[in-house]
């Protein structure tokens, strides 16, 4: 069942962060990482489970996937709207992700260079 997939998949704080950082825009791992402040395989995984569940979508550049919300998956299922666009703008932890996402944007360090200039 889809929304069983669904609803276990945001049954995890960081995959409510990525979800949250996705609705302003795309991002690879990479970015994810540096943004929430969690290794690469930590985010590769709740990434996985996101997808698994038809939460996100990707796109492929170069070598870089970036990872995007499946709008479609999220208006097929009321609470994921409401969810996204109204609660997640009153979790502190969230709020803080989207400032360090402003932070980011704000910079001029791209993914080739993350590795070795971390933002946080």
């Amino acid at each position: 069942m889809e929304l069983e997939k669904a609803a276990k998949a945001l049954a995890h704080e960081n995959r409510l962060r990525i979800l949250n950082l996705l609705r302003k825009q795309s991002l690879c791992v990479c970015e994810l990482r540096n943004i929430m402040g969690i290794n690469q395989s930590n985010a590769s995984r709740h990434l996985k489970k996101l997808k698994n569940a038809g939460l996100i979508d990707y796109d492929k550049k170069a070598q870089w996937v970036y990872y995007k919300l499946n709008e479609e998956q999220i208006e097929r299922y009321n609470f994921l709207k409401v969810l996204i666009e109204e609660d997640f703008d009153r979790e502190e932890m969230l709020k803080d992700d989207l400032d360090n996402l402003k932070l980011y944007q704000n910079s001029e360090v791209e993914c080739d260079g993350l590795d070795e200039a971390e933002l946080f």
